[in-house]
């Protein structure tokens, strides 16, 4: 090789004189459109680095996991339900008895969702399924105290008697139905709540969830009012619960009882309709 020796002569080829060429000049609106197709290329290359992208806060990630606690917590109630309630309503009362201890689970996993910071930030429909699910499962806690009996009347004072700790307040059916239910304007409630008689809606046999709760209330108070022994509705007469009666004012948020009655029967009822109560019945509903 030429360059390796240097005791070679080297003959130098004549040099070739080649035109030179001026650098392209790129105009202006080349230079815009150049810049434009690498800026578009560059994000279709990498669009993690240009698209905005949703921020998952630790509040977001906190709230989904309290969702779920409370979820699974429903789901202990929900199988205690299906264990020992019939599509009926009827409560096996004595072999509920058996499983005693996992109601009272399910009623240390209330305890814990209240006493969650994030209790008070809980939708409407959380809200109202928490408590309607705290008022059946602690009147069944009531019974199994009391079983066996024949009524809850049997029992003194059943729904003064402060049994049961949520956080640092003793709570009793009353403080429930009354100071809390009631106050949420919601009248189908008295349709899912249960107070362990047969002439009561009958204890659904599948807890009440926040996801499904508008279409839970709405069956529940159909059903209620199609029973014939327990509302005996037509054109011109009704024969309706001593709930009706009791809880007169709730159900004359948008009218008055017949204007509720006539959004939930098969039945058209008159406005001008012959009116009575039925006796209720307050055998246990077994």
């Amino acid at each position: 090789m030429l360059a390796c020796s240097a005791n070679k002569a080297v003959t130098k080829a004549p040099e070739q004189t080649t035109p030179s060429t001026l650098p392209a000049v790129t105009t202006e609106p080349e230079k815009i459109e150049e810049t434009k197709l690498i800026k578009e290329s560059s994000e279709a290359e990498n669009p993690a680095i240009n698209t905005p992208q949703e921020t998952v806060t630790q509040t977001d990630i906190i709230e989904e996991t309290n969702k779920k606690e409370i979820v699974a917590t429903h789901a202990l109630w929900n199988d205690l339900l299906q264990k020992h309630v019939s599509d009926a309503g009827q409560v096996n009362y004595k072999a509920f008895k058996t499983d005693k201890a996992k109601l009272l689970n399910y009623i240390q996993g209330l305890n814990l969702i209240y006493t969650d910071a994030s209790f008070t930030s809980l939708s409407r429909e959380e809200t109202l399924a928490f408590w309607i699910n705290a008022y059946n499962a602690l009147t069944v806690d009531l019974i199994l105290k009391n079983y066996p009996l024949k009524s809850i009347k049997d029992i003194d004072k059943p729904w003064d008697q402060r049994f049961w700790k949520l956080g640092d307040k003793w709570f009793n059916l009353s403080d429930i139905e009354h100071e809390i239910l009631r106050k949420m304007d919601e009248p189908r409630i008295h349709f899912a709540i249960v107070c362990a008689s047969v002439s009561c809606p009958k204890l659904q046999n599948t807890a009440f969830t926040a996801s499904n709760l508008e279409t839970q209330l709405t069956n529940a108070t159909k059903e209620f009012l199609s029973d014939s022994e327990r509302n005996e509705l037509s054109e011109n007469s009704i024969k309706i619960s001593k709930i009706f009666q009791w809880f007169s004012k709730d159900f004359k948020q948008d009218g008055d009882i017949i204007d509720f009655l006539n959004q939930y029967s098969n039945v058209d009822i008159s406005a001008k309709a012959k009116k009575s109560y039925k006796d209720y019945n307050w055998n246990l509903n077994e």
